[in-house]
């Protein structure tokens, strides 16, 4: 698979890596026996980048990955988690001695002496000016707790704040065909600054498959049932914060355009949508989920597929003035 630098970090990482959050809670259960068998698959298939968090399953994603490394060494995987959401969400719990005590868990989680890359995780707005914040993540990396740094944004103004700080190796972002303000100014702006850009939330949660009706339902512990009008965290992370009706019926369009019924065009909808999200000029990589060995093979299949054309671009963004436009490019 095609790789990228991701930023400062100088690691070479695929451009389509794996999001981990359903391996740890929130998408309804996954066990540790699929969860392993889904690292494999996603290795196997040229994925170098995982992403997870401390707080996914509250740490079971980073002990399943530590457990899947420790039997599978020598991979080159590089593994970004992230840290902050395990207390409330002020900016006075952003201090070193709290940075100290998240990595040390996350280490342990983990079984490494030095996290590869450790990201704020969507953090209040005023950590992104705090010169105190960042000066203890620098101190993270003086001593050797973690190799690099970067922040987990939930709107284009974060990113722009975290980007004109110089030891931010990257800024993970929600980036799909349904989700594009990030192209007007933060991809250019991390593309002359030298920072990675992770690409989450690729499929809107699912919409982008194309499998969704407006009766599809999830389970109870899926937050696209429990927080799809954000009840529970913001609501950009579940389905991009897009009507879910208005994006079933976009997500249809969509894959007319990629390849509808009759289509001599290879690829499913979730891989042409995984397709458009590395063909933007500045993406690192983009960390689809994956609930399955089959999910995760497919996913990383979507790397070889050829450019979306000019005329296939141009319909897409159609569809994006068309339906959601109006509803979400001035919330984030």
């Amino acid at each position: 698979m095609k790789q990228r630098i991701l930023g400062s970090t100088g690691r070479s990482v695929s451009v389509i890596g794996l999001g981990t959050w359903q391996l740890g809670a929130d998408w309804g259960n996954v066990s540790e026996a699929d969860a392993m068998e889904v690292l494999r698959a996603a290795v196997e298939s040229g994925v170098t980048f995982f992403d997870t968090a401390d707080v996914y399953g509250d740490g079971r994603s980073e002990r399943i990955i530590g457990r899947f490394l420790s039997g599978n060494a020598g991979q080159g995987v590089t593994v970004a988690t992230k840290m902050g959401r395990r207390v409330a969400q002020k900016e006075e719990n952003y201090t070193l001695e709290n940075f100290r005590a998240w990595t040390d868990r996350s280490r342990v989680n983990l079984g490494t002496d030095r996290l590869d890359l450790v990201q704020l995780h969507c953090p209040p707005t005023s950590v992104f000016s705090s010169d105190a914040v960042f000066d203890a993540l620098d101190t993270l990396v003086a001593e050797e707790r973690i190799a690099g740094y970067g922040v987990s944004v939930e709107t284009t103004d974060q990113a722009l704040t975290a980007i004109a700080r110089p030891g931010v190796a990257s800024v993970q972002i929600i980036l799909n065909a349904f989700r594009r303000k990030p192209l007007d100014q933060v991809l250019p702006a991390a593309a002359a600054a030298g920072t990675g850009i992770i690409a989450r939330v690729p499929l809107a949660s699912g919409l982008l498959s194309g499998r969704y009706t407006r009766d599809t339902t999830f389970a109870a512990d899926d937050h696209r049932n429990y927080n799809a009008r954000g009840e529970a965290f913001d609501v950009g992370e579940t389905f991009a914060g897009v009507d879910f009706d208005t994006g079933v019926e976009a997500a249809r369009e969509f894959a007319a355009i990629t390849g509808g019924p009759g289509s001599p065009a290879q690829g499913t909808p979730s891989q042409w949508a995984l397709r458009w999200v590395i063909q933007q000029p500045g993406v690192t990589t983009v960390i689809p989920g994956a609930r399955s060995t089959e999910q995760a093979r497919q996913n990383a299949e979507a790397a070889a597929l050829p450019p979306l054309s000019q005329a296939e671009l141009e319909a897409i963004e159609g569809l994006y003035d068309k339906y959601f436009r109006a509803q979400v490019h001035g919330r984030w």
